[in-house]
């Protein structure tokens, strides 16, 4: 006698399902890693941003003098010709953004950036001794 094989309870039909567009979704959710460097002339950081262009990066001071460096990108997707249904319809949507405190020695007028090989660079030069001393405010006494 051959075994029979008892379906109630099986949830290979789902499974089959998820299977299938599982492939298709490979989801993560990073953020951009920071380096930063300094040196005798100035700070660099550095954004690792692979797949990105500079077009999606807005980079700004903030009212308290911060770096603030804002990520966004949309895509949309489609696997299928406009008169087909779809079957899957992606969009994808990324946001991101740092504020990173600066130091007073930055000269904030210099600041400076450049995108090459997915990697954002901001060069944010040290104030000179002249500069220094040009911001200083001497108080006359009377």
């Amino acid at each position: 006698m051959l075994p029979v094989r008892n379906y109630r309870n099986q949830t290979w039909l789902p499974t089959l399902f998820n299977e299938l567009f599982e492939d298709w979704t490979p989801t993560v959710h990073t953020t951009p890693a920071f380096n930063v460097i300094e040196n005798d002339k100035g700070y660099q950081v550095e954004v690792a941003a692979p797949g990105m262009s500079k077009d999606d990066f807005k980079i700004h001071l903030d009212d308290k003098n911060n770096l603030v460096v804002r990520l966004e990108k949309k895509e949309e997707s489609r696997q299928n010709d406009d008169d087909r249904r779809y079957l899957r319809h992606e969009f994808s949507y990324t946001t991101f953004q740092q504020s990173l405190i600066l130091p007073d020695t930055v000269n904030k007028q210099g600041i400076t950036a450049t995108m090459q090989d997915g990697v954002l660079t901001i060069t944010l030069p040290k104030k000179t001794p002249e500069e220094k001393e040009a911001e200083l405010q001497y108080i006359e006494i009377k």
